[in-house]
């Protein structure tokens, strides 16, 4: 009997120091919303490829000024829903959204994004535009994969997932929008419905 509680109490302590170290917060609807928000943007993104088919786009064009524009407008919309979702959901489970494994697990995916934020920037600045969509898909997927120790184990997935769509839009490079519509769209509104119906419907 003893025994028994021994083991209970071990398991207790591993599921306190787990909950210490990891944030479980995060919203899987937000997730589904980003994909969708992904793929409204990316369609948007077709279309002005199509109605301006055959014009060299650059730096100064109105194109780029529009793609660019969108890609901005979907990040922000992203990262908006998925912080007051979070923050309501944290709320709900008594938890402070903004605590040490919350910190730790925004720093850790920072310090890939923004080093792949900036080195988008300077294939933009060279004219490497067939390489964008690759390189925002696998370092986004390092981002999610460096973050993945401090949060849910499903992060880890989809940044594998990223990564390796990354790596095959390398291969098809005439294809890099497709893939940005499947990473950046598809694979969040997947992930965020396994999330979702894994730990928000408890």
């Amino acid at each position: 009997m003893e025994t028994k509680n021994y083991l209970k109490d071990i398991q207790d302590i591993k599921q306190m120091m787990s909950q210490s170290t990891q944030f479980i917060s995060l919203s899987g609807l937000s997730g589904i919303l980003a994909g969708i928000y992904g793929l409204i943007g990316a369609v948007y993104v077709n279309q002005l490829l199509l109605h301006h088919k055959g014009e060299y786009v650059t730096l100064e064009s109105s194109t780029f000024k529009q793609i660019l524009l969108t890609a901005i407008l979907v990040l922000v919309a992203s990262v908006a829903t998925a912080s007051i979702m979070t923050i309501n959901k944290a709320k709900k489970q008594g938890e402070k959204a903004w605590n040490p494994s919350s910190k730790r697990l925004l720093i850790n995916f920072a310090i890939p994004l923004c080093t792949g934020g900036i080195f988008t920037l300077l294939l933009l600045r060279h004219g490497y535009y067939g390489l964008i969509a690759p390189i925002t898909l696998m370092f986004y997927g390092l981002a999610c994969l460096n973050a993945s120790k401090y949060t849910l184990r499903d992060v880890r997935y989809l940044g594998i997932t990223e990564i390796i769509l990354g790596l095959f839009a390398v291969e098809f490079s005439g294809y890099g929008l497709y893939f940005w519509i499947l990473g950046f769209g598809i694979c969040h509104i997947v992930y965020g419905a396994m999330m979702y119906y894994k730990y928000d419907r408890k």
